[in-house]
């Protein structure tokens, strides 16, 4: 990792050199952002006055990511770095440092209430031989865009670095940021009354990973994963027996692969249990511009509709 980013550090100042010191001469005010649903929003927020880099791409995981030397360069050339913050992104400030990155960062979720997660870890028992767990740390859960209520956070945090990187566009970022306000305020609107639309004790979902907790928190759905919130683990045999009982017991239809994640284990779930694995849910990442979920709103839009014909089946 430290040649990968003593490399990087050389392409970031090779190409910072060749700019000559005249990044803040371009027309539009550059901007970075860790991963694809953060681009989108800074795209709102920033409109014409923004030309915005994102780092970790649509269908792609943010948790596996590897830095390119274009990603250095993205970097170098930036008066702002967006970060999502809560721990999703552990590599990014490093690799600001390592290219030396002079400009401004933001975490998004400044002000979000985080919801704390339990990471199991597997060990053995010295006696038995056997993988046994027990609760080793407790984290916050980042993945807060997963509820509208936060990107609405989000995007006033964003709407304030713009501002203090670029004060003349002051007034077009604070209008842009209330307009879209407006629509995750009408999106948390209509899925609610979708939620709605499915009883309480049916609304449980299967999926890759824990990505989806603040959603469950704010529509009262239970999701269960054999992933925990990264998906850089793997699941043990034990936690994907217990959860093919319990899809077994309790006759859970809803069973959805993400976008960004290896189908192979849902699949081999959906076998052993003769349940068919729904359409992909999008959790870490957007999706390319022809497909479903190009933009946050469509995502969620997309996510809900799917969710809710799932758990119908439940």
């Amino acid at each position: 990792m430290k040649h990968v980013l003593r490399q990087l550090l050389l392409a970031g100042i090779a190409s910072f050199n060749l700019l000559s010191g005249n990044v803040q001469a371009a027309d539009k005010l550059p901007v970075t952002a860790s991963f694809s649903i953060l681009g989108d929003l800074v795209r709102v927020v920033g409109g014409e006055r923004v030309s915005v880099a994102t780092l970790v791409g649509a269908n792609e995981d943010a948790h596996a990511f590897a830095p390119k030397p274009t990603d250095a360069k993205a970097i170098v050339q930036s008066r702002l770095l967006v970060l999502n913050g809560l721990g999703f992104e552990p590599w990014a400030q490093r690799l600001a440092k390592s290219v030396g990155y002079q400009g401004a960062t933001v975490e998004a979720t400044k002000g979000v209430k985080p919801l704390v997660m339990v990471e199991e870890e597997a060990h053995d028992d010295k006696d038995t031989k056997a993988k046994i767990h027990s609760h080793e740390h407790v984290e916050a859960d980042p993945h807060a865009w997963q509820n509208p209520n936060n990107v609405v956070l989000y995007v006033r945090n964003i709407a304030a670095a713009l501002t203090q990187v670029d004060p003349a566009g002051a007034t077009l970022y604070q209008t842009n940021a209330e307009a879209y306000v407006k629509e995750l305020q009408a999106l948390d609107a209509w899925a609610q009354a979708e939620f709605a639309k499915v009883p309480v004790n049916k609304r449980i979902v299967i999926t890759s990973h824990d990505a989806f907790g603040y959603l469950a928190a704010r529509y009262q759905i239970q999701f269960l994963a054999p992933q925990g919130v990264s998906t850089s683990t793997e699941p043990s045999a034990q936690d994907v027996a217990g959860l093919i009982r319990q899809i077994q017991r309790e006759k859970i239809r809803a069973v959805f692969v993400e976008n960004m994640s290896n189908p192979t284990l849902l699949a081999q779930l959906a076998k052993d249990t003769g349940v068919s694995v729904g359409a992909a849910l999008y959790s870490d990442a957007l999706s390319g511009a022809d497909q479903p979920a190009p933009t946050y709103l469509r995502m969620m839009r997309h996510n809900v509709t799917q969710l809710v014909a799932g758990m119908k089946l439940n």
